[in-house]
């Protein structure tokens, strides 16, 4: 009410007044309108005030002259302890609800582990019973394999390393990646080319009495090639001069030593890991073990892991906990051989022999390929 006499007493004089002035002027009144109207302290809680919205009941007993907005929210007066309210009087407690609404994502697609290339390679040789060893090393816990032949180093090196370490499986720190590819072993640049991606890569060969190896290859050829003509036609120019034919590759594969020269010049032969084909069927543990001993690990695939099957003549993996039945290898494993003349076989390990005798030498192991 004062605010609004005072301006009535003044706009006799507003013609005198320029118009900032009179902006000026209505803008101070409105303030001490407004100041007069709301007082500081009930717009601006005091510093010790614990909550915005509660105000402090005065000591003087005046507190009808302030908003009580509720009943939880009235302070005592300083000094004075607050009455403590009884069970129904006090307001009901909102539980503290704490909210996740990030969901957690399904184990499955959890991923552990890094793609790393391979410490390990198994390099050939082809029918020698390099998916045995593949398939019996990866037993062990430490030991994580590309399931599928790369064949990076002599078919797909032009796409470029990552594009291989793309194909191998997610290991951790403890663990070593294998792969293997039997025909490199038999390819003359691969050596070099595994050399340029690591000097410490360990290599494993699996070899195999080359005319056995030699038949078993035939064979497997043959079930997808009905039409090929025989055994001896392809393994000899002249039988009756006992001329092989170092140009087929069942034959040339078996010519070991002449391999293992090229892969000597780019890895020391301690590196170097050679496995019998031949115990690998009648001794598998034994071979294994040798294996993990090369590999640094721990002996844990052992006999407790295999058992002969008589049917495929081959040794299996007894069945696993989680599994049904026991794990054998495909049906092209122990496969019959095809019958050969029993001359052309004579005739073949007379052209090895001075080739295995020269193989022994240099890998210090006697193979007794006779």
């Amino acid at each position: 009410m004062a605010c609004v006499l005072l301006l009535a007493r003044l706009v006799p004089f507003s013609h005198r007044l320029t118009r900032t002035s009179m902006c000026v002027l209505s803008l101070f009144l409105s303030y001490l309108c407004y100041s007069a109207l709301f007082p500081a302290d009930t717009i601006m809680q005091k510093s010790g005030d614990p909550t915005p919205s509660c105000q402090r009941a005065p000591a003087d007993g005046a507190s009808n002259r302030r908003v009580q907005k509720s009943l939880s929210c009235v302070l005592p007066p300083s000094g004075v302890e607050a009455p403590r309210l009884r069970a129904d009087q006090r307001p009901p407690s909102t539980p503290h609800i704490v909210r996740n609404d990030t969901p957690s994502p399904p184990m499955s697609n959890l991923k552990f582990g890094n793609k790393k290339l391979p410490n390990a390679i198994i390099v050939g040789v082809k029918k020698g019973g390099t998916r045995a060893v593949l398939e019996f090393i990866r037993i062990h816990p430490d030991v994580r394999a590309a399931g599928t032949e790369t064949h990076f180093f002599d078919r797909n090196y032009d796409r470029g390393l990552e594009w291989y370490r793309g194909l191998m499986p997610r290991t951790l720190e403890s663990q070593i990646t294998m792969e293997k590819t039997p025909s490199y072993f038999v390819t003359k640049e691969t050596p070099h080319r595994i050399s340029a991606m690591s000097r410490d890569t360990k290599l494993i060969v699996v070899v195999r009495d080359p005319v056995t190896r030699a038949i078993s290859d035939y064979t497997q050829t043959l079930t997808k090639t009905p039409d090929l003509p025989s055994f001896q036609e392809l393994a000899f120019r002249n039988q009756s001069l006992g001329i092989v034919d170092t140009t087929w590759n069942a034959i040339r594969i078996g010519l070991y030593v002449l391999h293992l020269e090229n892969w000597l010049r780019y890895f020391p032969l301690a590196q170097i890991h050679f496995v019998s084909g031949e115990r690998l069927i009648t001794d598998p543990a034994g071979e294994l073990a040798r294996v993990q001993d090369f590999l640094g690990l721990k002996r844990i695939v052992t006999d407790k892991h295999f058992y002969f099957n008589r049917t495929k003549g081959f040794p299996c993996l007894k069945k696993p906990e989680s599994s049904g039945s026991p794990r054998c290898l495909g049906k092209s494993k122990g496969r019959t051989h095809v019958q050969i003349d029993r001359d052309a076989i004579d005739q073949l390990r007379d052209f090895y022999r001075p080739y295995n005798v020269k193989f022994y030498e240099m890998v210090g192991h006697d193979f007794k390929w006779e």
